[in-house]
């Protein structure tokens, strides 16, 4: 199910974005279609849910409570970038020599993750924000510029939500942003520790046939 749920994602966001973003140029057919778009992705995703709650054999409660992040992404489908995170968590798992590749993709999804997080949060800030008294954020541009400031954890301040849903998805951002740049931060400093070690550990690195220093006797 993953290349369906992936499509199904993309699709999701599209409509998404098109729905918010040519709000006041779309006519009622293409608001319409948008809506249409956003609820069937969504039912996809709660009937993989389901067949997936089926087939564990677990009570609903003891699922949820396994699967916390899938019950969050289905709730807000627009988190899905989050997921990535459990990629991460296998690579720190593993042991052994480590694979530029594993560690890449790694940080490649990470950062992908982070993009698409970035702008899927500027999407709901914006349709929250744009018709709010009082908004600093009233073009999809402040809503960009908010977003990567809160990622990058600088936050200066001079475009900021006033909505609750805003500050809510500010929150949020927050923490998602913290995890995802972790992850990618996180990866590479393995990475790097990991093959320095392996070199040190080579023999003839600085030492005799015994481990002595050269020239010792």
């Amino acid at each position: 199910m993953e290349l369906p749920l992936a499509v199904a994602s993309v699709a999701y966001l599209a409509g998404y974005a098109v729905r918010v973003l040519a709000r006041d140029h779309l006519p009622r057919l293409g608001v319409d279609l948008c809506v249409g778009v956003v609820l069937g992705a969504w039912a996809i995703f709660i009937a993989d849910y389901a067949v997936r709650l089926r087939l564990s054999g677990q009570r609903p409660l003891r699922f949820v409570r396994t699967h916390l992040v899938d019950t969050v992404v289905l709730l807000l489908p627009l988190l899905r970038p989050v997921r990535m995170v459990a990629i991460y968590d296998r690579v720190q798992r593993r042991r052994g020599q480590p694979h530029l590749s594993l560690y890449a993709r790694v940080m490649v999804y990470s950062g992908l993750s982070v993009s698409l997080l970035g702008f899927t949060a500027a999407l709901t800030v914006y349709h929250h924000e744009v018709d709010a008294p009082g908004a600093t954020i009233v073009t999809f541009g402040d809503s960009v510029w908010w977003a990567c400031a809160t990622l990058a954890t600088v936050g200066y301040g001079d475009v900021t939500p006033v909505t609750p849903i805003g500050r809510v998805v500010a929150v949020g951002l927050m923490a998602c942003g913290l995890a995802l740049l972790g992850a990618v931060t996180g990866s590479f400093s393995s990475w790097l520790i990991q093959a320095f070690t392996r070199e040190d550990e080579k023999p003839g690195n600085g030492e005799g046939p015994r481990g002595d220093p050269p020239g010792a006797s």
